[in-house]
């Protein structure tokens, strides 16, 4: 425990933090279980306990957005500040844009920062959610797109981005439902439009395919007068 709460001083986290999450934790573990089992970390200011691929505050208890691949090897591992901490989400999103790039893992964990600033920011949730999805985390993906619509309500692009990554998870109905709710938020949505025809007919129902491919055709055409 005292190696704990050093290296959570050494990143910065105030020490009535480190002494009343340490003290939470302890009391809500398993007698058998040392600290040293689990990997203890800081983001920003507060006590943050990665188990599995979950992570959560030590002294609240609140899971937070937590991706596929991140180091669990039971080893203490504390993530310090930067030197410069931004605070706001709008900050953390441009800086997740920036290093999308050249970094991918770097900018979901800005757009993480975003959303735990501004938890109602759906273009951090949209980016964060399509990086998870190109990286093949689709499990992760969904939670993050789920967690969205729980926050910020039925967005058309989180509902048509969970769509796309239903079909590619082949739960083509659960698909058809989050492309028929985007549309009911935006009936001009012609990405939409377009996946739902391929899926309808994938899906033996020939008429919706056709409307849907003929609504696509008709808002492209209209763009490109």
């Amino acid at each position: 425990m005292l190696r704990t709460a050093q290296a959570l001083a050494d990143a910065k986290v105030p020490a009535r933090r480190i002494t009343r999450s340490l003290r939470d934790l302890r009391r809500h573990l398993p007698d058998t279980m040392p600290l040293s089992g689990l990997s203890i970390g800081a983001v920003a200011d507060r006590v943050v306990v990665r188990e599995g691929g979950a992570r959560w505050q030590a002294d609240s208890g609140q899971y937070l957005l937590a991706f596929e691949g991140d180091p669990a090897d039971g080893s203490l591992s504390v993530i310090e500040r930067d030197e410069e901490e931004a605070t706001d989400a709008s900050t953390w999103f441009a800086r997740g844009v920036a290093l999308e790039a050249k970094d991918v893992r770097a900018a979901m964990q800005a757009y993480v920062r975003a959303i735990d600033a501004d938890t109602s920011f759906v273009d951090a949730y949209v980016n964060c959610g399509r990086l998870l999805h190109d990286t093949k985390h689709f499990a992760n993906a969904e939670r993050v797109y789920r967690a969205a619509i729980k926050a910020c309500g039925n967005d058309p692009v989180l509902l048509f981005n969970l769509g796309v990554l239903l079909e590619d998870m082949d739960r083509g109905k659960e698909a058809m439902a989050a492309y028929e709710a985007a549309l009911r938020g935006d009936p001009a949505l012609a990405d939409c439009h377009y996946n739902l025809a391929l899926l309808c007919e994938k899906l033996s129902k020939p008429k919706d395919a056709i409307r849907h491919m003929a609504r696509y055709r008709l808002l492209v055409g209209h763009r490109s007068k």
